[in-house]
């Protein structure tokens, strides 16, 4: 029996949680370390695939993501050791996507060898901008002359090489963003994720934020030109957006993010990853616990999960709507009805429609171009009892 999670696949995301500096925008669950204990994190994982491969038994697994944190700072033996074991658990499908997430400061040629020998086959570098003086207010370690070498490293190790940068910073203007976007696509990625600066409650930039100390942040209308700017300039450089912040050559999107977007199943392991695994017919949420050494004793006693709960058909229906919605492909309306048993509101959609910010088909429902930047009105909208 095929089941719903099929349709968009199923992934394997590995957490390594620390990093050399924490970044001041960066509200992601990772910490700065002295000493990694690299055999202890490695044998921790290795337990907490068994645990899953457990729970889910032998299906194809699709992809592979190694995200943090900065996990081109784990030995490349962990790396290899957990893709042997995950491919004696499941079957690798035989275009598998293995990506690893890199900051420019700890790419070396010989350590990306290594990644690239373990099974490592896409890398997604961190560059986050291409200006000294902009990485220095983003608080990053690496200048960008050290970025632009390890982009050359990535591309001569791997077939497919990813990298980020961050737009919308303070005092940037629309001029110098599309110049620096210009450069940025001749470095030739065939995929690259271009995010606006937002400013999360609990970071530094947060707190600079709230006492007044974060001048120059561009307004509304500035930053909606900066994201309009951006996709017309991706197009004529052929690496259109398939995604609200995601732009690639046809055939180079990431595999292991259209997993989350089109609602599949994932596995997640490592501290603070979250995780969507169906069991006879019933998705599940999942959570593991956040700090580094809460996680490893959690492990070492009965496991790494601090939530595993059913997902409701509702909100199933709202978190496939919430993620497919973000991509051009868009929501299988079909579906949107099988998973939760009834249909969207019609006039709503027609309505949206109207005004330019939906598109529909008998079988899909995509956001415009001038839907996706507001996407979360859309799904209020669309949602709404």
């Amino acid at each position: 029996m095929i089941e719903d999670w099929q349709a968009g696949g199923f992934g394997l995301y590995v957490h390594w949680p620390f990093c050399e500096a924490k970044c001041p925008y960066c509200d992601f669950n990772s910490y700065v370390s002295l000493r990694i204990d690299q055999d202890e994190w490695c044998a921790a994982y290795l337990q907490e695939l068994a645990r899953a491969a457990e729970q889910t038994g032998k299906r194809k697994l699709d992809s592979v993501y190694f995200g943090g944190g900065t996990p081109s700072l784990m030995a490349p033996e962990t790396v290899a050791e957990i893709l042997q074991k995950a491919s004696d658990y499941w079957t690798f499908s035989n275009d598998i996507e293995i990506t690893l997430e890199a900051n420019p400061g700890s790419v070396e040629a010989s350590r990306f060898h290594a990644y690239r020998d373990s099974g490592v086959n896409r890398v997604s570098l961190g560059l986050q901008a291409l200006n000294d003086t902009a990485l220095h207010a983003l608080g990053r370690l690496h200048s960008a002359s050290e970025g632009r070498a390890a982009l050359e490293i990535a591309q001569s190790n791997f077939d497919r090489v990813s990298f980020d940068l961050i737009c919308a910073r303070q005092h940037q203007t629309l001029e110098s963003w599309t110049r620096e976007l210009t450069d940025a696509l001749n470095l030739g990625a065939d995929h690259m994720s271009l995010y606006q600066l937002t400013i999360e409650p609990g970071t530094a930039f947060g707190d600079r934020y709230r006492k007044g100390k974060l001048p120059g942040l561009p307004d509304d209308d500035l930053g909606a030109d900066m994201y309009f700017a951006t996709q017309e300039i991706c197009e004529a450089f052929g690496l259109p957006a398939y995604e609200v912040s995601n732009h690639a050559r046809p055939g180079q999107e990431s595999r292991h993010n259209m997993i989350y977007w089109q609602y599949g199943d994932y596995v997640g392991i490592g501290p603070g990853a979250h995780g969507r695994i169906t069991l006879d017919g019933q998705k599940h949420a999942t959570e593991t616990f956040l700090q580094p050494v809460e996680w490893l004793k959690a492990v070492k006693a009965s496991g790494g999960t601090s939530l595993f709960q059913p997902v409701t058909r509702r909100a199933q229906c709202e978190e496939y709507l919430m993620m497919s919605l973000r991509t051009t492909k868009g929501t299988d309306v079909r579906r949107f009805q099988e998973i939760g048993g009834y249909a969207l509101n019609p006039d709503r959609i027609q309505s949206l429609s109207d005004i330019g910010l939906l598109t529909q088909t008998d079988s899909t429902l995509t956001a415009s171009r001038q839907g996706r930047p507001v996407l979360n009105a859309l799904l209020a909208e669309l949602l709404a009892d």
